[in-house]
């Protein structure tokens, strides 16, 4: 009996400070850039800056703050009017090529370097994701090519 009151104290709490976010939510910065914190305030220590379209997997959402996690496993705290829900990917590799259809064997459309952003259209559920470059050019990426999906 005990355990179960402080069990539902814990849930309480934790549903009236802030919502927990399922696995695998993603988001992206909005802004040109934004800097991400170690603790929920502009008064806490300012860790990094990060450009327009770094995707980060949403962990916690606490009012105007977003606690994220960034490819390496690391969490930060970020404003939420930073953040935007388009999907956008970032190339793991060197260089990733961007293919016609979701075949390892079809014809290359176009390559990206590291790091570049591609916006997220969908998963084909088979290992590629279909996305789009900034110029408008689509295709589809291996998904373990890729981080934010």
């Amino acid at each position: 009996m005990r355990l179960s009151a402080v069990s539902s104290c814990l849930l309480l709490l934790l549903l009236s400070v802030g919502s927990v976010v399922s696995a695998a939510d993603f988001v992206s910065v909005r802004d040109s850039s934004a800097i991400l914190y170690d603790a929920p305030s502009i008064e806490a220590k300012k860790l990094y800056v990060v450009n327009r379209y770094m995707p980060f997997e949403q962990v916690v959402t606490l009012n105007s703050w977003v606690k994220v996690r960034d490819r390496s496993g690391g969490l930060y705290w970020i404003e939420k009017r930073a953040l935007s829900n388009n999907r956008q990917v970032f190339a793991l590799l060197p260089l990733v090529s961007v293919r016609e259809k979701p075949e390892a064997g079809s014809k290359q459309v176009f390559q990206i370097r590291q790091q570049v952003a591609l916006q997220m259209i969908e998963s084909t559920g088979t290992g590629w994701i279909q996305v789009q470059h900034q110029d408008g050019n689509k295709g589809y990426v291996r998904s373990t090519e890729v981080w934010g999906d």
